[in-house]
């Protein structure tokens, strides 16, 4: 038998199945591109919104703006005081403005004759009495900035201030400083009173929908300021013996109802 023949024809037989097949469709390469372009295309998609998100965040300042219907941002409305407000406002301005005037009466009759016989309190008193006079001060400009009506009272505030200061300074240290005490708690009370009520307006308005006006959030950073430091005399009184004062009850009682009652009047007269 001729080898070389038999061989060729072996080899032709065998040379189909070393060639890769060509009768199947290759879907492994299109299946993988598709995947890998959706892949892509995803990754496009969230960086464009992430994009998005820092430029609208930056251009708001980090702060949320109110969205339209058609996508377009406009600011928040401002709160608009009802009537009921304007006449608390108008109120309480008359009354803080009446408070800081007798308040600066009282320290200045008590002074002489307190410092006359305690002369290392002549600084504690001016300290006292300079704040009141800028509290007066910061309250003379509201009233005539507003067009607010000062109270009608006031002379007798004058005479009643300046008798109730000399009157608990010729009677000692201790009845000068019980006197601050009740003064300082009904004037802290009243600010703090004050605060509140305005702090739930601006509540109210943000559940609208509405941002506070910054003058009134302005107003009520005053408010705080000077009723820390009305709060301050307090514990400078408490600190200079005002519990030893004689009859310490009823002086501090009798004070701290004519204040209430000067309140009350002053809101309305």
């Amino acid at each position: 038998m001729d080898l070389i023949p038999a061989i060729r024809q072996s080899l032709s037989v065998c040379r189909p199945s070393l060639r890769a097949p060509t009768h199947h469709p290759i879907y492994v390469v299109p299946r993988l591109l598709a995947q890998h372009q959706h892949h892509q295309q995803a990754r496009r998609n969230i960086s464009t919104t992430s994009d998005t998100s820092r430029n609208v965040h930056s251009s708001n300042g980090g702060h949320a703006e109110t969205t339209t219907s058609s996508g377009s941002h406009r600011p928040k409305r401002r709160m608009v005081l009802t009537q009921k407000q304007r006449d608390f406002l108008d109120s309480a301005l008359r009354v803080n403005q009446a408070g800081e005037l007798a308040a600066t009466l009282i320290y200045a009759a008590q002074t002489p004759p307190v410092t006359r016989s305690h002369p290392h309190l002549r600084p504690l008193m001016k300290h006292m009495y300079d704040q009141e006079a800028g509290h007066l001060t910061t309250f003379n400009d509201l009233v005539a900035k507003h067009r607010v009506r000062p109270t009608a009272m006031y002379p007798i505030w004058e005479v009643a201030a300046t008798t109730l200061g000399w009157a608990t300074g010729i009677m000692g240290r201790e009845a000068a400083m019980a006197c601050t005490e009740a003064v300082e708690t009904e004037i802290g009370t009243h600010y703090n009173d004050q605060v509140r009520e305005i702090l739930g307006w601006f509540e109210d308005a943000r559940e609208r929908g509405e941002e506070p006006d910054e003058e009134l959030v302005e107003l009520v950073d005053t408010l705080r300021r000077i009723r820390d430091e009305e709060l301050e005399h307090l514990d400078h009184a408490v600190e200079n013996d005002a519990k030893d004062a004689r009859p310490y009850d009823p002086l501090v009682n009798v004070i701290r109802l004519g204040c209430r009652a000067a309140i009350q009047i002053s809101q309305r007269v």
